[in-house]
């Protein structure tokens, strides 16, 4: 630092000695001296009395957190540090599915126990073993999230086991310990286990850890979906539980979810969607990225590979990770795309939990997007203080929480241990920085309700005990300071500690996996990591080089721009999810309106989540006039009518005297959310779409695109009709809807149900899309079906023929051209006649003669006999 200083000093003084000391001079020394300065700052190595003394600071923190649990909240799950007390589920105000990782089995303490050896406080992992094992039970009337359950109390339960194994070997502590914490695992997951009896294996997201998941009594069972994540992130507990246990059981089930995710991929994108149906195994979401929903799939494909050694594992993560870089991966963004579209981004915001992502490119050998993905992360926390929840391609806050998550302290400690760059330290101290400066309070750390108001939530969740001090304390830590060889072990998502010793265990089972071809380029896809050494010879400032792309990222008039996309909100009726789900699964936490105010503290504050809808919810004064689909092939003739809902883009309906006619094609992909695969059949008809995958406006234009001269929406909701449902308008994506021309309806699935079923019956299906519907018969603009019929009505009300023998039944238009002619021998009864229809396949139905008579009374003149 004095060399720096003294370098910096000799510059300003022949600066100063070189030229009169005009104004123009000083703002260049300055500027000058500022670039010098951080060029020093940043290349200056961190002592090893700074890395003690940061260390030290971490162990004070981590005591203060846990200290503060066990103090306040054991043996509740967690700890509400703004209260100062335990949260209990059922005595607090239900905060929806984020409780359900909440299962009155003492979390946080679980959650921890292999931190507190990486830390070196040995005696308080003996006694918190001591008390996991007197005090925790699984046999709760409680519904718990398997995937929640599984990465944490599982987890917990396997890192603590083989922690207390290897003191226990070691011959100093631990010595009365018998293997407590493996059977407590062992029960545990087979507690777990019936979440997986469903037809495709992929688990139910919820179990119940007394009844199971279709016992009456279980409150579970109902759910039809789960996230990718929640699915995928079983293989490493479970397999290790497997091994450790020799109870094949559990890695068989693992396997096979991963299987049903492999073979559900997206074939010609290598991409998975983010929720899943667990029972027939098809897509609910497919917008597809490395964040919420998805994250932990890819991360555990590459770990399973690592911790058991099966090169499946690898090579379908080689598979996968070649598509997200190739669609997902704008360096240094990271954006969802639409996994059948991968071309197209779908929005235009990333989630913090994509912030592990930089780790898991270091474990692969990917360094150089690894350090572009995390430079960006570190500008945009050194600007808003912490990660937030959700933030713009721009930088800006898109969802303000932050809930002290540990990705990107992750990544920071796996991008150290790959370039040794002690700037990785000093992105480490000012996390350790801002948590003391933000979010510690007297009775541990809270979570931040907004960054740019850095109001706390009353939450301090496990995972920042058993992740976040984990890391951080590993990043400032030499090796020979660590009561373990950290090098043994793989962190699972919720960096508890397995050994890979596991890979040379004698695996219980073999698995019914079939791996996919792959390319055998090694300069693709390679079995072990490559050397930093050998990818940049001679070059320690290697990672600073590339840094410096994305040094001012955020800064004023310098903000990224990433290739052009529109951006299409997710909409809250298209994710088939209720709303508090589909909250869940973006990462929100919601506290009932009814709960606020009670026992509010200052320090929170009450905000209110606006959902982007795809149909706007129009006020009760506001009219919503409704449209009709009229069926006017035969045989409907216009008696079918459809209540349809309008649209606030696109033709107006209501100024189109004629309305729209057309026949009707379904669009293929029927959520028609990418380029149409019947293009050509779609062009000149009105299309059948499914609501669902996409917002309308994204629909229409690959529709209008084809083709198609009109668009009918059909509800993916089963059961919605147009009586028992509001009418609603469609609106757009938030982007200028002009472009689209086209007239769009909307029908609910019982609506929908009879025009799919007509089409499935006729094949070809004539429809009026129309403000309102038309006699037509009566109407003279439209030219409409009239009949003529031979007939002549007796006193007795019966139908006989107008003269003895072959009477002709003919439908025509007005304009004389045949629509229907069909001609039947013999005489006609007088109770009941039968009419004979020609169709596609030449099929006769029956008719009754009063449905003769309704006819000749509605269809005008013509027919009056």
């Amino acid at each position: 630092m004095q060399a720096c200083q003294r370098r910096l000093g000799t510059q300003l003084l022949w600066k100063l000695g070189d030229s009169s000391s005009t104004t123009m001079m000083l703002r260049i020394i300055l500027i000058i001296s500022f670039v010098v300065w951080a060029k020093c700052q940043e290349s200056q190595s961190m002592t090893t009395e700074e890395k003690t003394v940061i260390r030290d600071q971490i162990v004070e923190m981590f005591d203060h957190a846990y200290g503060s649990y066990m103090k306040h909240a054991y043996p509740a799950d967690e700890l509400m540090p703004l209260s100062c007390k335990g949260r209990v589920r059922g005595e607090e105000p239900n905060r929806g599915d984020i409780d359900d990782s909440l299962g009155k089995f003492s979390l946080t303490l679980i959650d921890t126990l292999d931190t507190l050896v990486v830390l070196n406080q040995l005696d308080e992992f003996e006694d918190a073993v001591r008390k996991a094992v007197r005090d925790v039970r699984f046999d709760n009337d409680v519904v718990v999230s398997v995937f929640e359950t599984n990465i944490r109390v599982l987890g917990g339960l396997l890192g603590g086991h083989v922690m207390a194994d290897l003191l226990r070997q070691r011959g100093e502590r631990m010595q009365w310990y018998d293997d407590e914490l493996l059977q407590m695992a062992i029960e545990l997951g087979h507690r777990l286990l019936p979440a997986f009896n469903t037809t495709s294996g992929l688990p139910y997201p919820k179990v119940n850890l007394r009844y199971g998941v279709l016992n009456p009594l279980s409150r579970t069972g109902t759910e039809s979906d789960t996230c990718t994540a929640c699915a995928g992130t079983m293989i490493l507990e479970f397999a290790a539980l497997s091994r450790l246990s020799g109870k094949s059981v559990f890695e068989e089930n693992a396997r096979k979810a991963l299987d049903v995710l492999w073979e559900r991929r997206q074939r010609g994108s290598d991409l998975v969607g983010t929720v899943i149906n667990i029972h027939n195994g098809e897509w609910v979401r497919r917008d597809s990225g490395v964040g919420a929903g998805i994250d932990s799939y890819y991360e555990y494909l590459m770990k399973a590979y690592i911790l058991l050694g099966d090169h499946v594992f690898l090579e379908r993560f080689n598979v996968h990770y070649s598509a997200i870089m190739k669609y997902i991966s704008q360096p240094p963004l990271l954006l969802n795309v639409h996994m059948h579209n991968p071309t197209v981004s779908v929005r235009s915001w990333m989630d913090s939990l994509l912030a592990f992502f930089p780790g898991l490119q270091v474990l692969r050998g990917d360094l150089k997007p690894a350090i572009e993905t995390h430079e960006m992360l570190y500008q945009v926390t050194k600007q808003h203080k912490f990660l937030p929840e959700a933030f713009t391609t721009e930088f800006r806050v898109h969802w303000g929480q932050h809930l002290l998550r540990p990705e990107f302290a992750e990544s920071t400690y796996y991008l150290y241990k790959a370039t040794g760059d002690p700037y990785y330290l000093r992105v480490g101290q000012s996390i350790v920085e801002k948590l003391n400066a933000y979010a510690r309070v007297p009775c541990g750390f809270a979570a931040v309700q907004d960054v740019r108001t850095g109001m706390h939530e009353d939450r301090m969740d496990s995972f920042f005990l058993a992740e976040m001090f984990k890391y951080l304390y590993l990043l400032f830590s030499e090796k020979s300071q660590l009561p373990i060889d950290i090098d043994e072990y793989i962190f699972t998502t919720e960096a508890h500690l397995l050994p890979v010793s596991l890979s040379t265990t004698q695996a219980p089972c073999q698995g019914n996996a079939t791996a996919a071809p792959v390319s055998q380029d090694e300069d693709l896809f390679t079995h072990s990591c490559p050397s930093t050494e050998t990818l940049f010879p001679n070059n320690p400032s290697f990672a600073k080089t590339i840094r410096d792309s994305y040094k001012y990222l955020t800064g004023v008039g310098r903000a990224f721009h990433p290739v052009p996309v529109r951006e299409i909100e997710l909409p809250l009726h298209d994710s088939g999810l209720e709303p508090v789900e589909f909250l869940k699964s973006m990462g929100i936490s919601l506290t009932p309106l009814t709960e606020i105010g009670r026992n509010q503290k200052e320090h929170k504050g009450v905000y209110r989540v606006r959902l982007v809808a795809e149909l706007s919810q129009t006020p009760e004064e506001e009219l919503v006039v409704p449209l009709v689909v009229q069926l006017i092939s035969p045989p409907f003739l216009g008696r079918t009518v459809l209540t349809a809902g309008p649209a606030k883009f696109g033709m107006d309906l209501t100024k189109q005297e004629h309305g729209v006619k057309g026949r009707i094609v379904k669009a293929s992909p029927y959520t028609a959310c990418g380029p149409l695969d019947n293009a050509e059949e779609l062009t000149g008809r009105i299309a059948l779409a499914l609501r669902g995958d996409c917002m309308f406006a994204a629909k229409a234009r690959w529709l209008q695109q084809a083709g198609a001269i009109g668009i009918i929406f059909i509800d993916h909701r089963e059961g919605s009709n147009s009586k028992e449902t509001p009418l609603f308008q469609m609106v757009g994506d938030g982007d200028a809807t002009e472009d689209i021309t086209l007239p769009l309806v909307f029908l609910f699935s019982r609506e929908g149900a009879v025009l799919t079923a007509a089409l499935e019956e006729h094949h070809n299906v004539d429809v009026l899309l129309l403000a309102k519907e038309r006699q037509l018969g009566q109407d003279k603009a439209e030219k409409p079906v009239s009949l003529n019929i031979k007939l002549r009505l007796t006193e007795e009300g019966s139908l006989e023929p107008e003269a003895s023998g072959r009477p002709t039944l003919e439908f025509v238009l007005d304009d004389g051209e045949a629509l229907l002619k069909e001609e039947r021998e013999g005489d006609l009864s007088e109770k009941q006649q039968v009419c004979t229809q020609e169709t596609e396949k030449d099929r006769t139905e029956p008719c009754s003669a009063d449905s003769f008579k309704t006819q000749n009374s509605d269809i005008g003149p013509e027919a009056n006999p």
